[in-house]
C-alpha cells in the first residue's frame, strides 16, 4: 500500500452547470471526488487527502490534507459555482499545501478535474509540469466536458512534462450515459500505481456507504479486519445471550423463593389460627377438669396421717420438762391437729351423704351426677374415707389399756 498525500483540484466554474453528465457536470464530478477520497484514505490509514477549488472568486483550499473522510465529504457541500478555471494557480497552491504536509514520508500527488476550457498556453503548462517533476510531485488529470481542439494537446503536454517513471496519468471522459466515477474505477487515476480493480470496487462501495459487505469491510481487501470484526460481533452476541439467560434464571429463582415464602407464611397463619382455636375451645373436657379439682381438694384435706399425733405426743412429753413455752406451743399444735381430724371426720360425713353430693355436683356447670365416671369417683372417695376411719378407730386405745 502506497503512503501518499493527495490534493484534489475540482472545477467549479460556470461550465459545471451543464447537464451533459448525469445529473450535472458538477454533481458527477463530486461523486468521483468522493470515490477517490474514500479509496485513498482506505488504502492506507496514514494517507491524507485535501480539496481545493479552481474557480469562483479565486483558488480556495477547502480542507488541507487530512485522514478524516467525513471532513472531506462535508466540504464538498459548500462549493459555489462561478467564474473560470485557473489551473496553473491551483496546481501551484496544491503543491505548496503538499510541501507543508506533516508526514514527510508520504508521496505527493495532485489530481486535477478539468471540465472547462484551458485558458493557458502549452508552454506555461509545460513549465508547471517540469516544476512538479523537480519536486517529486505526481500529477493526474481527469479531462471531461468541453473538448476543444487544443485542450487535449495542452493537457497531454502537461502530463508529459510532469511524468516520472509513469507516475502521472491522464483520462479523457466523453459525455455519455456512464458517470465519471464509473469510468475512473478502471483507470490508473483511481487504482494508483499498485492498486487493482478489486480494491477499486471495495473503495467505491465504501464511498457509497459500505456496500453489501458485513461491517462495511470487504474480506478480500482486508481479511484480518473483517475477521476481527466478525469475532468481536460474535463475542458481543454471546455475551448478550448469556446476560439474558442469567436474567431469566434470576427472575425464575426469585419467583420460586417468593412462592415458598408465601406458602410458609400461609402455613404459619393456619397454625396460629389452629392454636388460637384450641386455646379458645380447650383440649380437655369439663369432666376431666372437675375430676382433677375434686382429687386435688380431697388430697389436700387428707394430707395429715393418723400416726403423727402419737409422735407429737411423745415429743411434747419430752419437751414439757425442759421448756414450758415449747410445751405450750406443742399443746396448741395438738389442738389444731384435733381440729383437722374433726374436719376430716366432717368431710367423711359429707362424702357419706349421697344426696348432698348429688346436689353439689348437679350445681356444677357441665357435670352430670348420673355419669358412670362421676359415680365411680364418688365410690372410690367414699371407700377411702371409710378405710381412713377404720384405721383411726383401730389406732385409738382407751386410757385403761395404756395402764
Amino acid at each position: 500500500m502506497v503512503l501518499e498525500a493527495t490534493m484534489i483540484c475540482i472545477d467549479n466554474s460556470e461550465w459545471m452547470r451543464n447537464g451533459d453528465y448525469a445529473p450535472s457536470r458538477f454533481q458527477s464530478q463530486a461523486d468521483a471526488v468522493n470515490l477517490i477520497s474514500g479509496a485513498k484514505t482506505q488504502s492506507n490509514p496514514e494517507n491524507t487527502v485535501g480539496i481545493l477549488t479552481m474557480a469562483g472568486r479565486g483558488v480556495r483550499v477547502l480542507t488541507t490534507p487530512t485522514t478524516d473522510l467525513g471532513k472531506i465529504l462535508a466540504c464538498m457541500h459548500d462549493v459555489e459555482m462561478g467564474g473560470e478555471m485557473n489551473m496553473t494557480a491551483a496546481i501551484q497552491i496544491a503543491q505548496l499545501a503538499l510541501k507543508h504536509r506533516q508526514n514527510k514520508n508520504q508521496q505527493q500527488r495532485i489530481i486535477v478535474f478539468a471540465g472547462s476550457p484551458v485558458q493557458y498556453d502549452k508552454k506555461m503548462l509545460e513549465m508547471i509540469g517540469k516544476k512538479l517533476k523537480k519536486n517529486n510531485v505526481s500529477l493526474d488529470v481527469v479531462s471531461f466536458g468541453e473538448e476543444e481542439d487544443e485542450k487535449p494537446e495542452k493537457l497531454e503536454a502537461l502530463i508529459a512534462a510532469a511524468n516520472t517513471n509513469d507516475s502521472s496519468h491522464i483520462v479523457h471522459i466523453p459525455p455519455g450515459p456512464n458517470a465519471i466515477s464509473d469510468v475512473l474505477i478502471s483507470t490508473p487515476v483511481f487504482n494508483g500505481d499498485g492498486g487493482g480493480t478489486g480494491f477499486a470496487a471495495a473503495a467505491a462501495a465504501a464511498a457509497a456507504g459500505g456496500g453489501d459487505f458485513d461491517f462495511g469491510v470487504d474480506p478480500n481487501l482486508d481479511p484480518e479486519l473483517a475477521l476481527a470484526l466478525r469475532v468481536s460481533m460474535e463475542e458481543e452476541r454471546a455475551r448478550q445471550e448469556a446476560a439474558a439467560k442469567r436474567a431469566a434464571e434470576e427472575s425464575s429463582t426469585q419467583g420460586k423463593v417468593e412462592e415458598q415464602s408465601s406458602n410458609s407464611q400461609d402455613a404459619t397463619m393456619v397454625d396460629n389460627a389452629n392454636d388460637r382455636t384450641a386455646e379458645a375451645t380447650g383440649d380437655a373436657t369439663p369432666m376431666d377438669e372437675v375430676n382433677a379439682l375434686l382429687q386435688q381438694a380431697i388430697a389436700l384435706s387428707m394430707q395429715t396421717p393418723g400416726s403423727e399425733p402419737s409422735v407429737r405426743d411423745v415429743d411434747m412429753s419430752e419437751a414439757s420438762s425442759d421448756d414450758q413455752e415449747l410445751a405450750i406451743a406443742l399443746q396448741m399444735s395438738m389442738s389444731e391437729s384435733a381440729k383437722d381430724a374433726s374436719n376430716e371426720t366432717d368431710m367423711s360425713k359429707v362424702l357419706e351423704d349421697e344426696s348432698f353430693l348429688s346436689t353439689v355436683l348437679a350445681s356444677l356447670p357441665g357435670v352430670d351426677p348420673n355419669d358412670p365416671a362421676v359415680k365411680d369417683l364418688l365410690a372410690s372417695l367414699q371407700g377411702q374415707s371409710s378405710e381412713s376411719k377404720e384405721k383411726n378407730n383401730d389406732g385409738e386405745k382407751p386410757p385403761n389399756d395404756e395402764k
